[in-house]
């Protein structure tokens, strides 16, 4: 990842999406920009023109907290935005990481699997911040049984979404879907820049699909904490389920999902319906996620 140009774009980007009249500028006719020009910007954070001018070539060396609030403020950033801004700060001001040893297999603790397959009644996963299918409950499986029939492993969604056909169905509101998870992705490589597994997907997905590089070329970002999810399963059709996202401070960067219906609806028969399968279905656990076949 080059941090510097992901810097320069993404200021770039949000500067274009704001309009003088959004933080209450006069403005003449001719103008040729569509959003704020970098003066505008700098008068806004109260930074001189030349320093702005350095922060969007790039260079974020001994950048203060306060200013990169300042900018934030400025440009209107939400709070996955104004997240993204300071860890691309972070990143520009560290030494690159010293090589490593490949880090151990994903292992996934028996309590932790227990602690899944207790989770009868709604579905229940755990990825990583690449969006590698790590663990689940049955439930869990047999929702993301489209995902989980891809031979390689570890499953991804982010793959699933870009390079099989079928997402366009599993997931009716598809579009929206592929740029929520472009966002999430863009996010995680703001945080490590330096994370091998992450780069190398996110190069196989610009290599391999156009709908991901434009979106990724937007520079756009967010979080991925609660909200409602549409699927259209092959075997109990349309679902609409709302998840809550659970952060795994004993595992740094994993992430538990939980999905419910609205009781008496018809997601909830169809959920119903899902379990009666899921327990007459032999499911294999996915392999852990470090063990991707070649």
């Amino acid at each position: 990842m080059d941090s510097q140009s992901d810097v320069r774009e993404f200021l770039r980007s949000r500067r274009a999406k704001v309009t003088p009249e959004q933080v209450n500028l006069i403005v003449g006719t001719n103008r040729r920009v569509p959003g704020l020009r970098r003066e505008e910007v700098a008068t806004l954070a109260s930074v001189s023109v030349d320093y702005y001018a350095r922060l969007e070539r790039g260079n974020l060396t001994g950048v203060s907290d306060e200013v990169l609030e300042a900018i934030a403020h400025a440009l209107r950033l939400d709070e996955a935005e104004t997240a993204h801004l300071f860890d691309l700060a972070r990143a520009a001001q560290q030494r690159p990481a010293r090589r490593r040893r490949p880090a151990p297999p994903e292992q996934v603790r028996p309590g932790l699997q227990r602690f899944l397959d207790a989770v009868t009644g709604a579905p229940a996963w755990i990825r990583n911040d690449r969006m590698d299918f790590i663990a689940s409950n049955a439930l869990g499986r047999a929702l993301y049984a489209p995902i989980l029939a891809d031979p390689v492993r570890p499953a991804n969604n982010a793959r699933y979404v870009f390079l099989d056909p079928k997402a366009r169905s599993f997931y009716p509101h598809w579009e929206q879907v592929a740029s929520d998870v472009v966002a999430i992705l863009r996010s995680y490589a703001g945080q490590r820049p330096h994370d091998k597994n992450l780069t190398d997907l996110i190069g196989e997905l610009a290599t391999r699909s156009d709908e991901f590089r434009t979106r990724w070329a937007a520079h756009n970002v967010r979080f991925h904490r609660t909200g409602v999810k549409q699927l259209h399963h092959p075997v109990v059709g349309d679902l609409e389920l709302t998840y809550e996202a659970m952060e795994l401070p004993a595992n740094p960067g994993w992430t538990m999902f939980a999905y419910t219906a609205e009781p008496g609806s018809a997601s909830d028969e169809r959920l119903k319906l899902l379990a009666s399968w899921a327990a007459t279905t032999t499911s294999e656990q996915p392999v852990p996620a470090s063990e991707r076949t070649p």
